[in-house]
């Protein structure tokens, strides 16, 4: 079975049977802008990666949440990564604000630094991630890419969003779903040309 070639519904179709070779090929396609914006939104590596793992779970352990008359499975992927990503994000303030920190210079050991700098390895990875969701986004119109940087990595939820731009609410939903329309092309154009 030719994995890649499938649709992300009919990948889906199969997971819903347990099919692990269609969880590999929804991972291999959508890992990279699942860490991408779970690390925009929580900016530190290693919740990111947690954020990852819990998104890639959930779609393994409960697919048929996944509804294709209600939209295309990236946008519901995505949906799912920057809602957890928030959780998680404002969980860690929380955490962060009832916790004791020593006094002094101490505090800077206790929190991670979160620099990407500490693993020169790991900085070439993000950067060449963050390059591939860069150039996706250029494609977009600017009203698109504008609700798409507010949604996903500032971690404003569509309401939100409308009432900074003051716009109407189906209009924000709209440009997102179409921008992420066009940033799944072009992400999928990217690693179809890689050979991957």
């Amino acid at each position: 079975m030719e994995y890649a070639s499938l649709r992300d519904d009919e990948l889906m179709d199969r997971l819903e049977r347990r099919d692990l070779g269609a969880f590999e090929a929804l991972y291999d396609r959508y890992g990279d802008l699942v860490y991408s914006v779970a690390l925009r939104v929580v900016g530190d590596t290693y919740v990111a990666e947690d954020v990852a793992q819990d998104v890639f779970l959930r779609v393994w352990r409960r697919p048929e949440q996944f509804d294709l008359n209600r939209g295309k499975f990236v946008t519901w992927l995505m949906s799912v990564t920057r809602n957890r990503s928030i959780d998680e994000r404002r969980s860690r303030g929380r955490r962060l604000r009832h916790e004791v920190l020593p006094s002094g210079d101490e505090e800077e050991d206790v929190l991670p630094s979160g620099n990407d700098r500490d693993d020169p390895a790991l900085a070439t990875v993000l950067s060449d991630e963050r390059a591939a969701v860069r150039r996706a986004m250029e494609v977009l119109p600017q009203e698109q890419k504008l609700a798409i940087e507010l949604a996903y990595f500032s971690g404003l939820t569509q309401q939100e969003i409308a009432n900074k731009l003051g716009q109407p609410l189906g209009t924000v939903k709209t440009r997102i779903r179409l921008g992420m329309q066009k940033m799944r092309g072009a992400l999928q154009e990217r690693r179809g040309s890689s050979g991957n």
